[in-house]
């Protein structure tokens, strides 16, 4: 029985690296992907007709296609196989149909259909929004290699005059990320946005990012999806729960929580204010912490280290690493802006449905009974099921 292909994903395309003689890697079902010594990767269709094996059917560039239609298109003249047809002239009449990308214009275009066509509703319409609004009228006419650095610090100048630094900051980024995709697609050599430091655009005193509805979803959504260890993503979405501090998170001690009766006490050893905090868990938490207490990891720790013999808990830096790896579609984003982000809700949106004055009680404490909306409002976001046990 022949092996099969393991499916090629987008990164490790990009990893591909070229050698002295072109050679070749499947995805299956007949689309291979062709590397020849000059970096160029070249999407082919591997077939056999009337029991006889034909000449390769050349796709297109990876350049200017995502492994998604190139899939599409080998499952096209697959079905055409199958019928005992070639595929040969469709596939020479689709390679004429494709569009050249020579300016920045048609790069655009090209990045909005590959790189970001699955990303949330919100990721798109504010990708599209800083495209069309400044970036393209701008330097949209530019072939991709005369874009320069001072182009975009140009465009981000200009935005900055209107009285909006962030927005320009926003294009900035969106800039940058355009570049990196046409670098990994060989249409660009360098990204010039990548030199402009974000603090010579926009500066904040102290942090002021609060995550949107939006953007809480497509965080946990992106969590609970990973790859990442399943007490990770329970720590990440026990941040968000909690309001907690990382430290006060990652160093927590099972005898801190009475998960009969509902609460977390921070000692003021451990607290970030340096007074003990007793925390509200709402059953959203208390669920969670039931099932990291069942997997019987430390008898101490509610997150303890994978690594070494001696009990302790998972480094400082390791949520950080967790978070890294998920490539989220939220700007800007930093562990510590969970607990702005809760309260900003409470405050702003949860507190005026109820009208409750007292939902947040001096010295930063949350009353229960607004852990457990936030808790509900925070689960209405997500997407996907992330409680129960035995979940990956």
């Amino acid at each position: 029985m022949p092996k099969l292909a393991t499916p090629l994903s987008e990164s490790h395309i990009r990893s591909l690296q070229p050698r002295t003689t072109r050679y070749s890697v499947a995805d299956g079902k007949g689309l291979i992907l062709e590397i020849m010594p000059t970096g160029k990767k070249v999407w082919r269709f591997r077939y056999t007709l009337d029991g006889s094996r034909q000449p390769m059917v050349t796709i297109g560039d990876y350049q200017l296609m995502s492994l998604r239609v190139a899939r599409a298109r080998a499952q096209k003249y697959a079905e055409m196989v199958a019928k005992g047809l070639s595929p040969v002239s469709i596939a020479r009449q689709d390679r004429g149909a494709e569009k050249r990308v020579d300016v920045l214009r048609d790069a655009a275009e090209l990045y909005v259909a590959v790189a970001i066509a699955r990303k949330s509703d919100e990721y798109r319409r504010t990708t599209q929004r800083a495209l069309d609004k400044d970036i393209l009228p701008a330097i949209g006419h530019k072939p991709i290699a005369q874009v320069t650095t001072e182009d975009i610090q140009c465009i981000c100048d200009a935005i900055k005059s209107r009285g909006a630094p962030q927005m320009a900051l926003h294009t900035r980024n969106v800039a940058k990320r355009l570049f990196a995709f046409l670098i990994s697609r060989q249409l660009a050599t360098v990204n010039p946005a990548e030199s402009i430091a974000a603090r010579t655009i926009a500066t904040q005193d102290g942090r002021t990012r609060v995550l949107n509805a939006s953007e809480i979803g497509t965080l946990l959504h992106s969590i609970y999806t990973s790859s990442i260890r399943r007490p990770l993503k329970l720590a990440l979405h026990l941040l968000v729960l909690t309001m907690a501090n990382k430290s006060e998170l990652i160093e927590a001690t099972w005898r801190e929580f009475d998960l009969d009766g509902g609460v977390w006490t921070i000692p003021a050893s451990r607290a970030a204010n340096g007074r003990t905090r007793r925390v509200p868990l709402s059953s959203q938490a208390l669920s969670m912490l039931r099932e990291l207490r069942d997997m019987k990891s430390s008898r101490t720790y509610v997150f303890p280290s994978t690594r070494g013999d001696d009990d302790r808990p998972i480094a400082k830096g390791t949520l950080n690493q967790a978070v890294k790896s998920l490539e989220l579609d939220v700007e800007r984003f930093v562990l510590g802006d969970f607990r702005r982000t809760g309260l900003h809700h409470l405050r702003d949106g949860l507190q005026s449905e109820t009208g409750e004055e007292a939902l947040v009680e001096p010295y930063g404490a949350v009353t229960a009974y607004a852990m457990q909306r936030w808790a509900d409002f925070v689960e209405t976001q997500v997407g996907v099921q992330p409680l129960g046990k035995n979940r990956s």
